[in-house]
């Protein structure tokens, strides 16, 4: 790697290298962009596309990022901005897991659903957006449901899960999987103007939090619906929630975050 070292110090300027750099470099030594882009930081260089995460996440701690790999399960609402904003982040592989395809009721809220793309999987959709907004970054589209068969292996190798789905009953499933496996799971759910947040580490228990009342496996959004604005806040706070799990900082482990947009309050419940 002396070459590629040399050839990247070279091409910094005040410690950071460009992405056209980058791409160059890749050519050159015919390496994919993830390996270029992870021996930018080993060297204490910085993407380019960095530099505004600088004084809030260090060299040490975009380098684990890259090497972290996400499943997201469901990219409708939540799952399209947790999955923008995870690629934006520089998390280097996504696992984005959904059946369904775009139709006309997402288009108010579902970020990578457009007029263009309705009938079109949503796995592919945000295949393609990943790949225009961070090249560096891997989505691996899974058009499956998530279940009791196959949920050991769609989070096979995963460092952590992300629950954007609207199915109570297949979020315990979840929930149970990623207990067993010592996955931290970061659980969202979203209803008109409400949201809720809960973070599960290895050791803790969620799933109190992730039943409804009576029978009905949909939650009470199939009564209040969801807005564009709700899915936008509280994906944002499951991405920094799967952050710091990543970089192992902060806390909120086993505690949920319940959130009112209406009347801009928010509670907390658990230990």
């Amino acid at each position: 790697m002396g070459g590629l070292d040399t050839h990247l110090t070279g091409q910094a300027v005040d410690g950071l290298v460009s992405l056209s750099c980058q791409m160059e470099a890749s050519r050159i030594f015919a390496l994919p962009l993830a390996d270029v882009e992870a021996a930018i930081l080993e060297l204490g260089l910085c993407p380019a596309r960095y530099q505004r995460n600088r004084q809030t996440i260090s060299f040490a701690g975009q380098l684990a990022l890259l090497r972290s790999s996400v499943a997201v399960i469901g990219c409708g609402g939540l799952g399209g901005y947790v999955i923008e904003e995870l690629a934006r982040l520089g998390v280097g592989t996504i696992h984005a897991v959904d059946p369904d395809v775009f139709e006309e009721h997402n288009l108010n809220r579902q970020l990578f659903c457009t007029v263009a793309n309705l009938g079109e999987a949503k796995v592919t959709a945000a295949a393609r957006r990943v790949g225009e907004i961070n090249p560096a970054v891997r989505l691996v589209p899974h058009r499956r449901g998530f279940c009791g068969e196959n949920g050991r292996e769609l989070l096979q190798g995963v460092t952590a899960a992300v629950d954007a789905l609207d199915n109570m009953a297949t979020r315990s499933v979840l929930a149970a999987f990623c207990g067993e496996l010592g996955i931290p799971l970061v659980h969202g759910a979203i209803a008109g103007w409400y949201g809720q947040v809960a973070v599960q580490l290895p050791g803790d228990d969620i799933s109190g939090f992730l039943t409804g009342a009576g029978n009905s496996a949909k939650g009470v959004e199939t009564r209040l619906g969801n807005p564009s604005f709700t899915p936008g806040v509280v994906g944002s706070l499951q991405v920094a929630a799967t952050c710091k799990a990543l970089l192992g900082v902060g806390g909120a482990g086993g505690r949920l975050l319940i959130g009112n947009l209406l009347e801009m309050e928010f509670e907390e419940i658990g230990p």
